[in-house]
């Protein structure tokens, strides 16, 4: 436990976060068809070698790599594997190791997240092949009907379950229960979202304790507190870096090294705006940071366009966007600064 202790403080460095790279392949054919481009197995390992190979985000700005099964095992173009790029920049390689979430029996408008089935012998699978942490995504979506009780408590036995598994790999496991800012209506506001967020979590760490996890050993990757996307009042990002904060001091025990939250379709200058204010509050038990996909990443594709020779201009975009995140991470960012770019 000593071990996964230190891979999860490391994930967790001051300055640094997670870059979310495990787009599944439906995913990222939505992220391309913003570009227009194709998706294929060679214009998936060129974006994301594109990614790797930005050495001032990767060295400076990220701790972890989140892949996916292909990327894991994956090469770039010229044979090196991509473990050694992240090896090169002391990026840890993670692994998300869900199969995805799928309607819950008996109810309506919820999802349960499937994948425990084999995952012992995948886990010691992906620790030979360089894994030091994985995750697993459990949705929570606010409708009229939901959630329930039982769809939140089932959703947190299966992650207690995926983390204790991960743990007796040797692997940190990143526990992620998000409630959808993104379902449908996401018209919810911010105080729906509050109380929902906390009985989630409040579930998730009773389920954890009786899995026997150690806490010390692993992430939590949590939404921020948030109204739904359409709802027509829009909190200030002072409200959302408080009841964010006020939430997770109600139910995170100190004993977690850190919180690396989800971007969970917010802009990406609300993500760094809202992750910068609840650090700047101060007098934290858990490092705070990022964990983002969508949110470090569209600007990059957006340049990027699928032409090599953007390449550099793409890296640029993702080291700006990983540098105005990093500065969250230590309550720093500036508004200014984001326009100066």
């Amino acid at each position: 436990m000593a071990t996964l202790n230190a891979i999860a403080q490391k994930l967790v460095e001051p300055g640094k976060g997670i870059l979310a790279a495990d787009e599944s392949e439906g995913t990222i054919a939505k992220r391309f068809a913003l570009i227009g481009l194709p998706v294929t197995l060679e214009s998936r390992r060129d974006y994301r070698e594109m990614l790797f190979r930005s050495t001032e985000a990767m060295s400076n700005y990220i701790s972890g790599v989140i892949l996916i099964e292909e990327t894991l095992n994956q090469k770039a173009k010229d044979g090196t594997p991509f473990y050694e790029l992240l090896a090169a920049a002391d990026v840890i390689p993670g692994i998300k190791v869900d199969r995805g979430a799928f309607p819950l029996p008996g109810t309506r408008d919820e999802k349960i997240t499937e994948g425990l089935d084999g995952l012992h012998h995948r886990l010691e699978t992906y620790a030979k092949n360089g894994a030091g942490f994985a995750k697993w995504r459990g949705v929570i979506a606010i409708t009229n009907q939901a959630p329930t009780r039982n769809g939140i408590r089932a959703n947190a036995h299966v992650l207690a379950r995926y983390a204790a598994a991960c743990q007796a790999a040797g692997i940190v496991p990143v526990v992620e229960p998000e409630v959808l800012a993104d379902g449908e209506p996401g018209d919810h506001s911010i105080e729906r979202c509050q109380d929902v967020t906390q009985e989630t979590l409040d579930t998730v760490f009773s389920e954890l304790r009786l899995a026997g996890v150690d806490l010390s050993g692993m992430l939590l990757k949590p939404n921020m507190v948030t109204a739904g996307i359409r709802a027509r009042q829009r909190p200030s990002v002072e409200e959302v870096a408080e009841r964010t904060v006020a939430t997770l001091r109600a139910t995170v025990p100190a004993a977690v090294p850190g919180i690396a939250f989800l971007s969970g379709g917010q802009s990406d200058e609300e993500a760094t705006a809202h992750l910068s204010a609840m650090n700047r509050l101060g007098g934290l038990p858990w490092k705070l940071t990022f964990s983002y996909g969508r949110a470090l990443q569209t600007a990059a594709l957006l340049a990027w366009n699928g032409e090599p020779a953007n390449v550099p201009a793409a890296q640029r975009a993702f080291s700006h966007r990983a540098h105005m995140n990093a500065l969250a991470s230590l309550g720093q960012w500036r508004p200014d600064l984001d326009l100066a770019a």
